[in-house]
């Protein structure tokens, strides 16, 4: 069972792990390319359990790492701080924001599976990809809750996702295995399973006004039977033409 998790990354998503893990009784460590001097509103909201950090830093405290980055700043990860540590990778590619990688473009490897090889000593464990961060927090709930959900998980190492599914059981959500590094396409933008399913029904909004209401709406419930059946019915799209949530 993890005491100290750390987070590299301490933005939307970051943060809402970061506060289900207070919440749950675990330390966390924080940490951004900024600077632990950034952080000190967020440490200071999360109380005594939470300190700010480097990566580095964090890395090396933590016994599971969040990397809660985006895609393209996967180079600055500390890769030897991160040697044997299970790293929980939050990030999506969409190209318009994150420009072209031939090796996503052409289906050749999972984002996941880029970080991966980039941090060939730690264990690398897709996860918090598939959910917005407001209903991150709003669809927690304790164990055996009869409206709890489920998010999938995705991996090469099975002793790494079971200690990101104790995670989620401690944060208030099942984990749902969806194989390895190389499926983890199946919770990525443009699937079934990927953001839709928690926010349910929704009007017609940009982009803008759609992240604004994201704040507001509770999301909906989805239990781990659905996340099964959407992850199998899920295929592949073009990892090159993803795009942001329509709004439309």
């Amino acid at each position: 069972m993890p005491h100290t998790l750390g987070l590299i990354g301490s933005g939307m998503i970051g943060s809402s792990v970061a506060r289900l893990a207070v919440s749950a009784g675990l330390e966390v460590v924080l940490s951004n390319s900024r600077g632990p001097e950034t952080l000190a509103d967020l440490v200071a909201e999360l109380g005594g359990r939470a300190r700010a950090a480097t990566p580095a830093e964090a890395a090396r405290a933590a016994d599971l790492v969040v990397a809660a980055i985006p895609l393209t700043a996967f180079a600055q990860l500390p890769a030897d701080a991160l040697s044997g540590k299970t790293v929980l990778d939050t990030a999506n590619y969409y190209p318009e924001r994150d420009g072209h990688l031939t090796e996503l473009d052409t289906g050749t490897l999972t984002s996941s599976a880029l970080l991966q090889r980039h941090l060939p000593e730690a264990l690398v464990v897709k996860v918090f990809n598939n959910i917005t961060p407001h209903q991150l927090l709003s669809l927690a709930r304790p164990a055996n809750a009869p409206d709890r959900s489920a998010l999938p998980i995705a991996g090469d190492h099975a002793e790494a996702k079971s200690e990101a599914t104790r995670l989620l059981d401690m944060l208030g959500y099942d984990a749902v295995d969806i194989g390895p590094l190389a499926t983890s396409w199946r919770s990525e933008p443009n699937t079934p399973v990927y953001i839709e399913p928690y926010l349910g029904a929704r009007p017609a909004m940009n982009l803008d006004e759609f992240f604004r209401w994201t704040l507001q709406t509770p999301g909906v419930p989805v239990p781990a039977a659905r996340i099964s059946e959407l992850i199998e019915n899920a295929d592949r799209q073009k990892p090159g033409e993803a795009r942001f949530p329509s709004a439309d």
